[in-house]
């Protein structure tokens, strides 16, 4: 290969690096205007209460599956064993199913499943419930491993699939996927203070937020919008695999 090639292929590598720049700064200019609006909140919203994550007809549920997330200790955790524990009391003859995988590297490798059937117990759920699915690695192989405990009566055995709001669809459409047929998500939303006790009022003395779309929203609605891009991802994924 002679200079004049070279230097060729290098204008177009070039050229190529900038157009791909230019591409990140657009989609970066894109995303900072989708956070002055409520899209964001909306796509995460619609993630955990779409049609499609609750069936027309709710049954009693056979079983809550609590889909373990990040483990214990994590928020992304405790909220998720907070809600399973108040399903868990309504619906007092459900069988609980923590998924979470085992970890190999620790001597009790059933460590964060034990934490969070703790947290459940402390909430009221009775231990003698409470069951573990600790080998599947994903959403997929969870459902799986689950749909073995109830081979033979999967048209029958009615599920709640606790897990966090962008999640829920894949989750739900995965079991749904693996042979139950009836199969219902709780979203794990947070409950956020109430915006007019930290807002600025004019008989306030105190300092309080003057603006909390530039104090909070834009921020919140830019984690929005990470976390529903990857969650959308991960759905194209699965369908391409078959999984949903």
């Amino acid at each position: 290969m002679n200079l004049k090639q070279y230097l060729a292929i290098y204008a177009k590598a070039v050229v190529a690096f900038m157009a791909f720049v230019k591409a990140l700064g657009f989609l970066f200019l894109f995303g900072i205007v989708l956070s002055f609006t409520d899209l964001p909140y909306w796509a995460y919203y619609n993630l955990g209460t779409s049609s499609s994550v609750r069936q027309h007809q709710e049954v009693i549920p056979k079983a809550i599956i609590v889909l373990g997330g990040s483990g214990m200790p994590s928020p992304d955790g405790l909220i998720r064993t907070y809600y399973a524990a108040d399903v868990a009391n309504r619906y007092p003859s459900a069988r609980v199913i923590i998924a979470l995988p085992f970890n190999e590297n620790e001597k009790d490798s059933l460590f964060q499943l034990n934490l969070m059937a703790h947290e459940l117990i402390i909430r009221g759920v009775d231990s003698l419930r409470i069951g573990f699915e600790p080998l599947g690695f994903n959403t997929h192989s969870q459902a799986v491993n689950i749909a073995e405990m109830y081979k033979g009566t999967l048209s029958q055995t009615s599920l709640l699939i606790v897990t966090s709001p962008e999640h829920t669809y894949r989750a739900v459409n995965t079991f749904r996927k693996a042979g139950f047929r009836k199969v219902n998500g709780i979203p794990t939303f947070e409950k956020p203070v109430d915006e007019i006790k930290i807002q600025d009022k004019e008989k306030n003395k105190d300092h309080r937020v003057k603006s909390l779309d530039l104090r909070y929203n834009i921020w919140s609605y830019l984690q929005y919008e990470i976390v529903v891009a990857r969650e959308y991802c991960a759905i194209g994924y699965y369908k391409l695999k078959g999984w949903i």
